[in-house]
């Protein structure tokens, strides 16, 4: 559990950076328009601290933990939100100092940001397979202990 609320907090710290990184950058350059920057904070925030705040109670409700999944979903999903972030900023900040990537670096980058989609995918995959898992252990315990 200890986990859980540490990566959520350290989420939470990330957002709250990237809203000032986004702000300050923006505001330093005289830049208005559209930037991926805007959206990195919203990520962090929902992506990262939400989630695993929720993921947080259900290891309170159903010990998520205990599933093999679990370590797996863990590292999976952190990698996944990682690359992604990462790829936001860089685009983002990129735009904002008027560096934008044109031709092959701006589809490596478009294609950096998919495989972080994917990997953030395949953490959520085995999120809820580790969830499955632990609702089929707590429903056969019970059959079990009666008998």
């Amino acid at each position: 559990m200890k986990l859980l609320f540490n990566t959520a907090n350290i989420y939470m710290i990330l957002g709250l950076v990237s809203g000032l990184y986004y702000r300050e950058l923006t505001h330093l350059s005289h830049f208005e328009g559209e930037t991926r920057l805007s959206v990195v904070h919203t990520h962090l925030l929902a992506l990262g601290m939400l989630f695993f705040l929720i993921a947080l109670a259900l290891e309170k409700a159903f010990t998520l933990s205990e599933s093999r999944l679990f370590k797996w979903f863990f590292w999976v999903y952190n990698s996944g939100l990682a690359v992604t972030v990462a790829v936001l900023t860089l685009r983002g900040t990129l735009t904002v100092l008027d560096a934008a990537p044109t031709g092959a670096a701006d589809s490596a980058l478009a294609g950096i940001a998919g495989l972080g989609h994917i990997v953030l995918t395949v953490g959520l995959i085995l999120f809820f397979h580790a969830i499955g898992h632990r609702i089929k252990a707590e429903t056969k315990t019970p059959a079990a202990e009666q008998a």
